[in-house]
């Protein structure tokens, strides 16, 4: 269980530390820079429309499974 609870913690420690990171990260562009994504860890735009897919999906076999338990009973 400890492993378990570590691994999950690591994971959280990891996502929140890129999300610091990016979120001082200078945009080139106020610099005057050319726009690249070379200054960022992670793509949230892509990571939030993957996120909410995995979530709609988790949500509707959810509904699924619950359905299915209702009318088998």
């Amino acid at each position: 269980m400890r492993m378990f609870i570590g691994m999950v913690f690591g994971c959280l420690l990891t996502v929140a530390a890129a999300y610091v990171h990016d979120s001082m990260a200078t945009p080139k562009v106020a610099n005057g820079l050319p726009a690249d994504s070379a200054n960022t860890l992670v793509n949230w735009d892509v990571a939030a429309r993957k996120w909410g897919y995995i979530r709609d999906t988790a949500h509707t076999a959810w509904m699924k499974l619950q359905s299915a338990t209702k009318n088998g009973a």
